[in-house]
């Protein structure tokens, strides 16, 4: 079912013909909806999950960004379907668990998907490459409002948008950057930031959210508090945040650099080799030796052009994609073969790192 979707050379994710940004890797903004006098997905039964259905899909397809777009029921996709968008963040692990009734709608591009039925009615999210808060939040405002012209949504004056999850009343938005914080991570530094950003209501979560880790030194970064502020103070005080974040991973990466130069070097170094003679390669390791090759990019060691190739890689090499890849489903040993054999190409076709040439993009 998810073919075209896979194969598309319009997705933004993973066939941005941008360069990326040293450190965010994608900006993602998320909000919760819930129609008026319907009982949240949980507590609904199959008849009214259906009607929620029908009708959210019949809105979104006139919406204009949606023009193109596809609709997957989730009951009739495959679990390795469900997984293979779960590692490209356009559905959550909840929504593959949901009951009869749930599926998502995505756009041609897959900036944008919808979940149905999920944890609420409509989990609505727009990403983009790179840090782009204000842009991606202008853009699922304005979806927001064409969306709520034709539905009937819940909302208190007291409590602002009501959801399934208290934590979530008020705005109901949840904004994200996916970071590659490396220098935090080898320089020890990590831990002291995570504490200092839960101070401010900010969350520091793995590669797929809660309860993932944080492989290929990838992590996600976002708001806890919905309630009690605007969408604007929520955005003006989540970009500060993220600016001071970004600001110490390149002075973590500095001083490193300075301190360490030749560890640092060496280990990009053999990452590299490993990445491009390999003939078993799971997926952990192939996640943080593509860190240390993103890294290289960023000291200049290989073109800016190449960042969004192992950006690519970082989802292609999931396991439910090289399994969809393989065309059937395979043992996690087989994936193994296989992921080496697809880096190798693609490694083969890289330059060289280049040694003399270290300097740091900021």
């Amino acid at each position: 079912m998810i073919e075209s979707l896979i194969h598309s050379n319009k997705a933004e994710l993973t066939q941005s013909a941008k360069n990326g940004s040293p450190v965010v890797l994608s900006t993602r903004v998320r909000l919760a909806r819930n129609l008026v006098d319907t009982p949240f997905p949980g507590r609904a039964s199959k008849s009214q999950r259906s009607d929620v259905l029908t009708k959210c899909v019949d809105r979104i397809a006139e919406l204009p960004q949606m023009k193109q777009g596809s609709f997957f029921d989730t009951a009739e996709l495959s679990e390795l379907e469900k997984q293979v968008l779960v590692e490209r963040h356009l559905i959550s692990r909840e929504l593959c668990e949901a009951e009869s009734g749930s599926g998502v709608f995505i756009n041609k591009d897959q900036t944008c998907s919808v979940m149905i039925n999920e944890e609420d009615h409509l989990r609505i999210q727009f990403m983009k490459t790179g840090f782009n808060l204000r842009s991606v939040w202008k853009q699922i405002d304005r979806f927001d409002s064409s969306l709520e012209d034709g539905l009937d949504v819940a909302f208190s004056q007291e409590f602002g948008y009501l959801t399934a999850c208290p934590t979530n009343l008020g705005t109901a938005l949840r904004a994200s950057v996916m970071m590659h914080l490396p220098g935090l991570v080898i320089s020890e530094h990590m831990d002291k930031v995570i504490r200092a950003v839960n101070q401010l209501g900010i969350t520091v979560r793995g590669l797929f959210g809660e309860g993932s880790d944080a492989t290929g030194h990838v992590f996600q970064i976002s708001n806890q508090q919905t309630l009690g502020e605007s969408e604007e103070e929520i955005m003006s005080r989540l970009g500060s945040v993220f600016k001071t974040i970004i600001d110490h991973e390149i002075n973590a990466r500095f001083k490193y650099l300075e301190q360490n130069r030749a560890r640092l070097l060496d280990q990009i170094g053999r990452a590299f080799g490993t990445l491009q003679n390999a003939h078993v390669l799971n997926s952990n390791e192939a996640m943080n030796l593509l860190s240390l090759v993103r890294l290289a990019v960023d000291f200049e060691m290989l073109p800016e052009v190449n960042r969004s190739e192992v950006d690519r890689l970082f989802i292609e090499c999931q396991p439910g994609h090289i399994q969809h890849a393989a065309g059937e489903g395979i043992e996690p040993d087989a994936r193994d073969l296989c992921r080496a054999d697809k880096v190798r190409e693609e490694f083969a076709r890289l330059p060289s790192l280049n040694f003399d040439k270290v300097n740091i993009i900021e």
